[in-house]
């Protein structure tokens, strides 16, 4: 029987170990999942909210062991699991406050007597969710989904077992009926006999390009409605007029939340020439001075990479990005072999045609770009396969707007790093995905919007 693995990112301990479940024990499990689903879309909203706000308490009542789970198993710094669990509270209050008029019936004029859109579940949902994450991901698809009557299964990445079975004890201690939610303790070979099965309607999925290319084709085979959030390349445009003192602030934390694993993290730093000594100043002299090391350790805001690969891959893309042009003002230093710990690198004269402005660089580097002209920074932004978010810094806030515009994108902040929040829809273009989690497009991402005609 294959085992699926704990291991502390830091020192490579091994945590806990699991057996990984047959393709007979998930066939199971799916056919619970049927059973629930018809009487969970029958219960009222009232009863679904009681126990998505026991959800909410629950985690708040075991914040400090969730926060330990996620910190240990995947190396986020111990203050942000612990804010991460915070943020599931919040999402699945909004939704117990919400869900009802997200949900409620449209009516729309025409001849009829009476015509309306009625919003109704759909059945059961596959998340296939990433690590950087672990709780926070699964959440913001979860709680829209279970409020509008849907069904969930869980196959999380395979580096974070622990946190996908400490999320489906949330929802069982949370009274939620059996079979409502569901962890699958499985590897990415069970996928799609999972999606094929005839209690899943539908997929979602949070990762790599790679991955949801391959999920969303699966879902495309069997004709079931997906949801990718895929990965990012945001830029951060800074101008003349910008508050730099604030935009460098924000930039170490969106470029360092997580050790940098995040996919809406600032990864191209567009600065206008005026301003762009001054930025790159400040910004080194914030990066120095950052410490890494055991993500246990509250004084660290660094901690490890989730795994040593990653940690190895960043430094090809990171050394490749130098041969090809690239300038290494703190140019850190090699990941040990084994290691997952991975020191800050800044680069710069970042250009189209090196990798650290064409790819995705998932991890704590920090890419400088100096441009001529708000113009030219727009043109560099939008010059990308990805388009998660964006953000912008100017005191000249109807000049950002009309920018903001003209940025290719799911989201721009202004003066503001971007983030994900519960009341707002979260989701990219281009390669960065489609369709939208969170607010009231979220919840109705997984149900049947059914068109009513009354004569």
């Amino acid at each position: 029987m294959k085992k699926i693995k704990s291991l502390n990112p830091f020192n490579s301990e091994v945590l806990k170990e699991y057996d990984q479940l047959s393709d007979e024990e998930v066939l199971k499990k799916l056919e619970k999942t049927s059973i629930a689903y018809e009487d969970w879309r029958e219960s009222s909203l009232q009863e679904k909210s009681s126990f998505l706000l026991n959800a909410s308490e629950y985690l708040m009542e075991h914040q400090g062991r969730f926060a330990k789970i996620i910190s240990l198993e995947m190396g986020k710094p111990i203050k942000e699991a612990l804010a991460e669990v915070e943020k599931c509270s919040w999402v699945c209050r909004y939704y117990v406050h919400h869900a009802a008029e997200h949900l409620e019936d449209v009516e729309i004029e025409t001849e009829a007597q009476k015509s309306y859109i009625h919003y109704q579940p759909i059945g059961g949902i596959l998340a296939v969710m990433p690590w950087n994450f672990p709780f926070w991901q699964v959440f913001r698809f979860a709680a829209p989904a279970v409020m509008a009557g849907n069904v969930c299964v869980l196959k999380h990445a395979s580096n974070v077992p622990q946190c996908s079975l400490a999320i489906e004890e949330v929802f069982e201690k949370s009274g939620f009926p059996k079979g409502v939610f569901q962890s699958l303790l499985i590897d990415n070979s069970q996928v799609e006999n999972i999606i094929s099965h005839r209690s899943i309607a539908a997929v979602t999925l949070t990762g790599s390009e790679q991955a949801g290319s391959i999920v969303a084709g699966m879902a495309g085979k069997y004709i079931k409605k997906s949801v990718m959030e895929l990965g990012g390349s945001d830029p951060f445009i800074v101008l003349e007029d910008a508050d730099i003192d604030l935009a460098v602030e924000k930039a170490i934390n969106s470029r360092m939340i997580n050790t940098g694993q995040s996919c809406i993290a600032a990864k191209r730093f567009i600065i206008v020439k005026e301003v762009y000594e001054e930025f790159k100043k400040k910004v080194l002299e914030r990066i120095k001075s950052l410490k890494v090391g055991n993500q246990m350790d509250e004084e660290n805001q660094l901690g490890p990479m989730a795994r040593p690969d990653l940690a190895s891959e960043l430094w090809d893309q990171v050394q490749k990005s130098i041969s090809k042009g690239a300038n290494a003002i703190i140019p850190g230093k090699k990941p040990e072999k084994g290691s997952s710990v991975f020191h800050p690198v800044v680069l710069e004269n970042i250009k189209p045609g090196i990798p650290a402005f064409d790819e995705e660089l998932f991890g704590p580097v920090f890419c400088l770009m100096r441009v001529e002209n708000e113009e030219k920074a727009i043109s560099f932004a939008n010059n990308s396969a990805f388009g998660l978010g964006a953000s912008l810094w100017t005191k000249n806030k109807l000049k950002a707007a009309t920018l903001a515009a003209k940025i290719n994108s799911g989201a721009v902040f202004i003066n503001e790093m971007v983030k994900s929040d519960p009341r707002l829809p979260f989701g990219g273009v281009k390669k960065s995905g489609y369709g939208r989690e969170l607010s009231a497009l979220g919840i109705r991402e997984f149900v049947n919007a059914k068109t009513i005609w009354i004569n």
